[in-house]
């Protein structure tokens, strides 16, 4: 009788305690392989069909790459940009164009451009399912970092529908 009830005990207090320590694990979405280079591809078709010459990068929730592509003619120096581009708009959660202008614009926030790894052109776009920041795009290479970031967005909005469906 007497283990009965310890036993009772113990699972009663083993139980109790599995909420709090399932409020301590996190259920996070991810970019696949697979979506990654879908993006990817995407992006090269939207600048190819501009004549831009680009490399595109897309980085996972954690800002490992998990896919680069540069197209044949594309400078060597776009593979970096396209990397810093795309981890510049994970970590930041914004469109690198609009991260510029904030620094250029905004005094306290001028020193952004010495974080390592930082890239402030336009050309990087997070990829987000409702309000997570899953990864992010990358693309250097275009006439303008303008035009790299419309070519992710373009990617992006190709996309939308095998985003909306995780």
């Amino acid at each position: 009788m007497k283990n009965s009830i310890l036993f009772a005990a113990a699972l009663f207090s083993s139980a109790a305690a599995m909420p709090a320590f399932a409020s301590n694990v996190l259920t996070e979405k991810n970019l696949s392989l697979e979506f990654a280079d879908k993006l990817a591809q995407s992006a090269i078709q939207a600048c190819s069909a501009k004549n831009y010459n680009v490399a595109v990068t897309v980085v996972d929730r954690a800002g490992v790459v998990k896919t680069i592509k540069r197209m044949d003619n594309a400078g060597p120096h776009t593979v970096e940009a396209s990397r810093m581009k795309a981890y510049t708009a994970l970590t930041t959660k914004n469109a690198t164009g609009d991260v510029m202008k904030s620094a250029q614009e905004n005094a306290g926030a001028q020193n952004m451009r010495d974080i390592p790894g930082f890239l402030l052109l336009g050309g990087g776009v997070p990829v987000k399912v409702d309000n997570q920041t899953i990864g992010a795009i990358g693309i250097g290479g275009a006439p303008g970092g303008h035009l790299d970031q419309q070519c992710a967005v373009d990617a992006l909005e190709a996309n939308k529908s095998l985003l909306n469906a995780s």
